[in-house]
């Protein structure tokens, strides 16, 4: 009996161990059904509008859910339905039309910010209205303080370039510093150069020119590294001045519709390479840790000389330092301007024989920076203009990519505006990115062909749809403050090509269709800065801005490109008007 016993336990523990899985989940399978699933709410739910999404998984909603700052799910509003809850709050967007936080590729935010505080030059048609505005600051001033300003183009007068001579006696007691729309030319009075001590026997530095007299004397206007001689004694700007000038610029930037930016600093040629560290110190590291102080999504680029002080800081903290700062890469010049006369060409300029340019920095040291940036793992732009000089780093990247090896390194070219034959298919061949600003070639259109020549203007000038052709990356941007920020416009532009007062497109071969334009100032926009897993598209997971527009018509936005900024969300919360 006893032996019975044992033996039927025996095999009763067998059993039951055999089935303990089973059971376990038998349990667990029980209890689990008993507890409700967890339900995700959103926090904000648009829907019935017309959402272009620049995802090409699905291109078009109606509707889109939210929740902390990021996208939860794209679609219909039927598929939607199971995130709404008693705290979602439901926007009908009544049919409006819904695009992606627009990202512009190219600015200088700062600079821009604090022109709008200064003398404001933009647009200015007239001699006697830029002596004017410069009088007013002038009677507005303190004797002895500095006057700041700019964005004054010459070729809106006609041509002239203007002179010290034209405010010496209205700024006697006030030292004048006037920069040029492109960021390549000022403008100083005499006082000015007095204390800079620019005189008849100031030679010309590498990479600048004095403008003079025949008589030798300077004009009072210094070109791209020669503004180096007067930059260094011009009244810094306060940090406070600096920090409401982000403030300015942000609210600016979403009032266009502007939720993210590349911001190339202020940095220019004949400026100091500290500039951008200020304000990144003084600055954004201040608005990223105060609350409500940033307002759009900033990646930095910082010059290329510093490119050690920027991997160090990477290695330190990431290139993420926060949902609104991002650390991007590094960014030097190899050219002028074309409205200066000093971007590099093959062949001189028309309007100024023997000069076909400047080249501001030596392409040796060039080469051997952006070599070792490269090498270190950062992300190297370079401004180019000129046919030459765009030929010149084309040529440099595919060396520096041949010596250091494959990588997805996503090189740049900012602006990239006149091609040689043949040029536009290289930066596809070589994913090499071309940032490019349409609206620049609203200003040029009127110049280019005095400055080159009518078939070299025909030839190379603004080649978006052949680099499009070519499959190169082409993000668009405004660089502002040089040219305003104003994405909508700048579609148009890339689009119809159509100056003003002009009927007809200028080189109509090269624009670009609706979608393409819009793309680039969206998920090309993202992928050239490497921020494509965060911003570009309204994608499950991304961060949650966009931009609600006037139009109810998909169709005639796209044809038209007519339309305004109702409203701008960034992360979800509503943040213009």
């Amino acid at each position: 009996m006893n032996r019975f016993v044992l033996v039927s336990a025996a095999v009763f523990l067998l059993i039951s161990v055999a089935y303990l899985p089973l059971l376990n989940e038998l349990y667990w399978s029980t209890l689990t059904s008993l507890i409700p699933p967890v339900r995700v709410v959103a926090d904000l739910l648009v829907r019935n509008g017309t959402i272009f999404t620049s995802d090409t998984t699905l291109p078009f909603a109606d509707s889109m859910a939210i929740r902390n700052g990021r996208i939860l799910k794209v679609g219909n509003f039927s598929t939607l339905k199971d995130f709404v809850g008693e705290a979602t709050v439901e926007v009908n967007l009544e049919g409006k039309v819904v695009v992606p936080g627009l990202i512009d590729s190219h600015v200088h935010l700062i600079s821009g910010g604090l022109q709008m505080a200064q003398v404001g030059l933009r647009g200015v048609s007239q001699k006697d209205e830029f002596c004017k505005m410069v009088k007013d600051a002038v009677q507005n001033a303190k004797e002895g303080s500095w006057i700041l300003g700019g964005g004054w183009n010459n070729d809106f007068w006609g041509g002239e370039l203007p002179s010290g001579s034209w405010i010496d006696e209205i700024s006697p007691h006030n030292p004048v510093w006037l920069v040029r729309m492109d960021g390549h030319m000022a403008l100083a009075n005499s006082l000015t150069l007095r204390i800079a001590g620019v005189t008849s026997l100031t030679e010309d530095p590498a990479g600048g020119t004095i403008m003079r007299l025949p008589s030798g004397e300077p004009t009072g206007l210094l070109i791209d590294a020669a503004m180096e001689l007067v930059s260094s004694f011009v009244q810094e700007v306060s940090v406070d001045e600096r920090r409401e000038a982000l403030l300015r610029a942000s609210k600016y930037a979403l009032s266009r519709g502007v939720t993210s930016v590349v911001d190339l600093g202020r940095y220019y040629p004949g400026t100091t390479d500290e500039l951008s560290w200020k304000d990144f110190q003084d600055v954004y590291l201040w608005a990223d840790s105060s609350k409500k102080k940033m307002m759009i999504r900033t990646c930095l680029f910082f010059p290329i000389t510093t490119w050690s002080r920027l991997l160090e800081l990477k290695l330190e903290k990431g290139p993420v330092l926060s949902e609104w700062l991002y650390l991007g890469g590094v960014k030097a010049f190899i050219d002028g301007s074309l409205g200066s006369n000093s971007a590099l060409f093959y062949e001189d300029y028309l309007d100024t024989p023997n000069n076909n340019g400047l080249v501001v920095m030596d392409p040796e040291k060039l080469s051997n920076l952006t070599m070792a940036a490269d090498k270190s793992g950062l992300q190297v732009a370079i401004h180019a203009i000129g046919d030459k000089a765009n030929d010149m780093i084309l040529d440099m990247y595919q060396s520096v990519a041949a010596a250091n090896g494959d990588r997805d390194r996503r090189f740049r070219i900012e602006h990239a505006q006149h091609l040689a034959p043949g040029s536009a298919d290289r930066f596809g061949q070589h994913n090499i990115v071309a940032s490019v600003q349409p609206d620049h070639l609203l200003d040029d259109a009127d110049t280019v062909a005095k400055k080159l020549g009518s078939e070299r203007a025909q030839k190379e000038s603004y080649l978006f749809q052949s680099l499009l052709n070519g499959n190169a990356l082409v993000p668009f941007g405004s660089d502002w403050p040089v040219a305003d920020i104003n994405p909508l416009r700048s579609i148009k532009t890339a689009v119809k090509r159509i100056p003003p007062k002009w009927t007809h497109a200028w080189i109509p071969s090269e624009c670009i269709s609706f979608t393409d334009a819009l793309t680039a100032y969206t998920i090309s926009a993202a992928k050239a800065a490497f921020l494509d897993h965060h911003l570009g598209s309204l994608s499950p997971g991304k961060l949650a801005d966009f931009v609600v527009l006037s139009t109810n018509s998909w169709e005639e936005f796209s044809k038209d490109v007519t339309a305004s900024v109702l409203a701008t969300y960034v992360g979800g919360k509503q943040v213009y008007p």
